[in-house]
């Protein structure tokens, strides 16, 4: 059985495979405003990684890393070992644990995939908006099928709350040791890329909740879908530059948390 200590080192990897991916994801976005490339999601930029020198060893590192940032998250929400509040503002971040646990675990099986050879490597698409409207389809196709796709959009707009809420106060830098070099510049790094993603985030909850109006799976959509949506729009440019620069100073900032954030994950049922 892995220990607590193994699996608190698997979730520092976790910050630091975040961290990259969000980089990768930024690189697409600033590329594709400046250069006329190719918009990447979070699944497109890991895929991105497999034909590069050592591509499926570094993926399975990549893979091992989001797992053990899937498991954390997971077991936060299980464990509550921050003694979370069982008041609405503490079961709110308790289910957004769970969301961002699963969602890191697909992440994980699509590096892990990609490492074995056994998954799409072009980087060109976004697999994410392709799932995103997968699962539309699958939902709208179940009794009050509209109700339960307003419900995710519902969802993904209290998450994209609370990235701009952390974005506003900047209180996440308390999460990281008294050791962090330039507490300053580190925090507004931070704030510049919760920012960034609260926007893509409020813009995946708007596609979401077209779709359940209309109930079209069609009109449902991911990152990569949110960030052309910012794209086309006038100065789209910019935006979509501007956001993708927010992006990576997220993953920059995921590498600094892999560093130096206070982290101890305490496995159910191993002590």
């Amino acid at each position: 059985m892995i220990s607590d200590a193994n699996a608190t080192l698997l979730a520092k990897l976790g910050f630091a495979a975040r961290g990259v991916v969000y980089l990768l994801v930024g690189w697409f976005a600033v590329d594709a405003a400046l250069r006329g490339g190719r918009i990447a999601d979070n699944q497109g930029a890991i895929g991105s990684i497999a034909d590069e020198a050592f591509g499926p060893v570094l993926l399975a590192i990549v893979a091992a890393g989001l797992l053990g940032y899937a498991v954390w998250r997971l077991t936060e929400a299980a464990a509550n070992p921050e003694q979370i509040g069982s008041d609405v503002k503490g079961s709110l971040k308790r289910i957004g644990h769970v969301v961002s646990g699963i969602a890191h675990l697909i992440l994980a099986w699509t590096a892990a995939k990609l490492a074995m050879k056994t998954g799409s490597r072009d980087a060109a698409v976004s697999p994410g908006d392709e799932s995103a409207r997968d699962w539309t389809a699958l939902l709208l196709d179940q009794p009050a099928g509209r109700v339960l796709v307003g419900a995710v959009a519902v969802g993904i707009l209290v998450a994209a709350f609370q990235q701009a809420q952390k974005a506003w106060r900047g209180d996440f830098i308390h999460d990281l040791r008294g050791d962090a070099p330039a507490p300053g510049y580190v925090c507004t790094m931070g704030r510049i890329g919760y920012g960034a993603r609260a926007l893509v985030f409020l813009i995946v909850a708007g596609l979401f909740a077209l779709a359940a109006w209309t109930a079209h799976a069609s009109d449902a959509g991911g990152v990569a879908e949110a960030l052309e949506r910012l794209q086309s729009q006038p100065g789209g440019t910019w935006l979509l530059a501007l956001t993708g620069i927010g992006l990576a100073l997220f993953g920059a900032y995921s590498l600094v948390e892999a560093r130096f954030r206070r982290i101890h994950v305490d496995l159910p049922g191993t002590n």
